[in-house]
């Protein structure tokens, strides 16, 4: 029973290695910066910062993400409309400013993202707060049409969703010099 369970855990963690190497190279690196800003994980300025708008960009990202915590605590339990607005307003904020950054390009790369910087419990409202965002007027038309057309029918009309937590969380990985490794 324990091996199929690892066997289950390391299919799916594969599956969302291939996943993330399907989105494009803005993609992902937008992807490991804002986990990095939004777990805490690594100083994103000194890593991601590539020139001032990128600084200033790094900047904004991490005063909004400073939401985050208080977005994971109110994910609603269920569809009760009186726990929706204190959870999706911030939530689609968020989520605007990401979209607005053009890196993440489709709903999957979105609801990858979000799935690890809130958790799974928030999968059942990524699409309300993605086509919402998605639609808002800060967004150039094509990239908002290129946004909805993203998400696909399944995605939207989904009749449940699995709770099963991410398991692979991409990290930055300093390249090695293939001549200073042992042979």
């Amino acid at each position: 029973m324990a091996s199929r369970m690892k066997q289950a855990n390391g299919a799916m963690s594969l599956a969302e290695m291939k996943e993330f190497a399907s989105f494009p190279a803005a993609t992902q690196r937008y992807v490991r910066r804002s986990l990095d800003i939004g777990l805490d994980r690594d100083d994103a300025m000194t890593r991601w910062s590539r020139d001032v708008v990128e600084a200033a960009s790094i900047r904004a990202q991490a005063r909004l993400y400073t939401r985050l915590p208080d977005i994971r605590a109110t994910v609603p339990d269920d569809s009760g409309l009186d726990s929706v607005e204190p959870f999706l307003a911030p939530l689609m904020t968020v989520t605007a400013f990401d979209l607005g950054q053009g890196r993440l390009t489709t709903f999957s790369a979105y609801r990858f993202l979000y799935e690890r910087l809130i958790g799974a419990d928030v999968r059942p409202w990524l699409p309300a707060a993605f086509c919402s965002s998605a639609a808002l007027p800060h967004l150039h038309p094509d990239l908002r049409r290129k946004l909805l057309q993203s998400i696909s029918e399944a995605a939207a009309t989904a009749s449940g969703w699995s709770n099963r937590a991410p398991a692979f969380f991409p990290k930055w990985v300093e390249k090695v010099d293939a001549t200073a490794l042992p042979h």
